[in-house]
This record gives C-alpha cells, sequence and structure tokens, in this order.
C-alpha cells in the first residue's frame, strides 16, 4: 500500500465518526463503505446546514456499482469515507438500512436530490453551479432548470473536456466556480470520475456542498429518460437502464451484481466483518 493510500484510509476512519457525529445522521457498513441513513428531505436539510454554517462537505450518491468500485480501490473507499454524506441509490441499499432499523431512510437518486434541493433553495436565494456533461446538454439543462423552478440562481456551468486538464485548465475552473460564489456545484459526471473530482478539488473550492449526481444532467436535460416510479421500487431501476444502454452498462452490471450480493451475503452471515464501524447486521 502506498504511503499515500494508507494516509487517506487512517484519515477515512477518524473523519467518518466525526461526519456522523457532527451531522448527527447515522450510517451502516456495507461492504466497508457507510451509507448514510437519509431520504431525500434529510439529505437537503443537510445541505442547508452546510451552507448556513459555510461547512464545506461533498455528497457520493452511491449505488452498488459505487460500492462494488471501492472494492477494488482504496483510494475511493477513502473518499466515501470523507464523504458528508453518503446517500442510498438504490432499492438493496435502502432495504439494509431498513435491515438496520433505519425506516425513514428511503432512495436519494441524484435526480430526485438534485429537483427536491432547487425547489427547497429558491426562495432562499441558493446559487448552483453545473459542471459536467457535454455544452449543448447543459445548455438545455439550464434552460429547462429555469422554466421548471422560477427564481433559481444558476450562478454559471462548466462543460470539462473528456481528456484530463490541464494544470491551467483546472485552475481556471476552480477560479470561475469560486467566483461564482456557488452555494452548491453539482457535479454531472460518471462513477467514480465524479467522486474523485470533488474529493481532490473539496480544499480549493469555496462552495459549501458539492454533489456527485451522475446521469441527472441528462434525466433533467431530457437527453435520457428514467425508470417509471414502481420499477424504481422493486429494485429494477438497474434493469430498465441496461435495457436503454446495453453497450455502455452490460459489463458494468453483470459483474457488479453478483460481486455486490455476494459480499452483502458473505458480511450479514457474519464471514467478513470491515473496520469500518456500523456493522449492516441486525
Amino acid at each position: 500500500m502506498s504511503e499515500t493510500v494508507s494516509r487517506l484510509d487512517g484519515w477515512a476512519k477518524v473523519a467518518r465518526p466525526i461526519a456522523t457525529f457532527l451531522s448527527g445522521i447515522p450510517r451502516i457498513d456495507v461492504l466497508g463503505v457507510g451509507v448514510s441513513a437519509v431520504n431525500v428531505d434529510l439529505a437537503v436539510a443537510e445541505i442547508g446546514r452546510w451552507i448556513a454554517m459555510k461547512n464545506r462537505q461533498y455528497i457520493c450518491v452511491t449505488g452498488m456499482h459505487g460500492i462494488v468500485e471501492s472494492q477494488d480501490s482504496e483510494e475511493l473507499l477513502a473518499i466515501h469515507h470523507r464523504a458528508g454524506l453518503v446517500v442510498p441509490d438504490g432499492r438493496p441499499l435502502v432495504w439494509l438500512l431498513w435491515w438496520n432499523g433505519h425506516r425513514r431512510a428511503d432512495q436519494v437518486c441524484g435526480r430526485d436530490l438534485m429537483t427536491s434541493t432547487l425547489a427547497h433553495g429558491a426562495p432562499l436565494g441558493w446559487r448552483h453551479f453545473l459542471y459536467g456533461t457535454r455544452p449543448e446538454t447543459l445548455d438545455l439543462l439550464e434552460a429547462r432548470l429555469k422554466a421548471h423552478f422560477p427564481g433559481i440562481l444558476i450562478a454559471g456551468k462548466i462543460s470539462p473536456p473528456f481528456r484530463a486538464c490541464t494544470p491551467e485548465e483546472d485552475q481556471a475552473i476552480v477560479d470561475q466556480i469560486n467566483h461564482s460564489e456557488a452555494d452548491i456545484v453539482w457535479v454531472g459526471l460518471s462513477t467514480p470520475k465524479q467522486e474523485f473530482w470533488m474529493a481532490s478539488h473539496r480544499a480549493r473550492l469555496g462552495a459549501p456542498a458539492l454533489v456527485g449526481v451522475g446521469a441527472a444532467f441528462d434525466f433533467h436535460a431530457g437527453t435520457m429518460h428514467h425508470a417509471p416510479r414502481f420499477i424504481q421500487v422493486i429494485g429494477f431501476e438497474w434493469l430498465y437502464r441496461l435495457a436503454a444502454e446495453p453497450r455502455r452498462l452490460w459489463r458494468r452490471y453483470a459483474t457488479g451484481i453478483p460481486r455486490f450480493l455476494g459480499g452483502v451475503a458473505i458480511q450479514l452471515l457474519g464471514l467478513r466483518r470491515y473496520p469500518t464501524g456500523t456493522s449492516i447486521q441486525k
């Protein structure tokens, strides 16, 4: 293990209990990832608390894919531990939270979190920055958000290059976001790219909240369609998305679902424990 990863992991073991204590929001351990016992309303309230206190944090919107990716990357696992919230984006994580007695918990997907936060923050004057996706999608997203949420303040937007940014380009992005005086930066990149971006930029950005929402930009822009509610409730949103994007997603689900289910079964049976705090066992 490299010295950097060791340092990140050591900080993660300290940071997660501190974050839980400060927010009062418990987490359960799912394959070593601490998942917050929240619903959309609780997550929006926590964002509001960060803005009021100028307490800079980031949110990982995490489902099975993020949990599995964290098994292969100690750095990504540490990033989840340092997050202000790790919200459950998927019914399996919600069911595990319920199993632990957190009955108020519910699925918090990026699309719904964005909708509720925009609606709640409009009369409060919250300033939003949009970072991610293609320029044409970003323009459409901004127009649709302004039409659906009268009074919202879009402080700025950036469509980053698909290649790695040069140091000069990256600094220009940081400067533009900071100059906008945004309260919330919505990060519409893929997982785990958006998690790495938020963690590496958190200290350099003044916005209290960074929120990685993945495909929410495309859903709100109307370039992608989300699964009907009943499909989400029964836990088959992944199948709906696979049918819509089989080339991009088939490998993720073909390998990820068995790894997640197998890992959870082993953890529930007590055959493996993780040194991160609360167990998912009752």
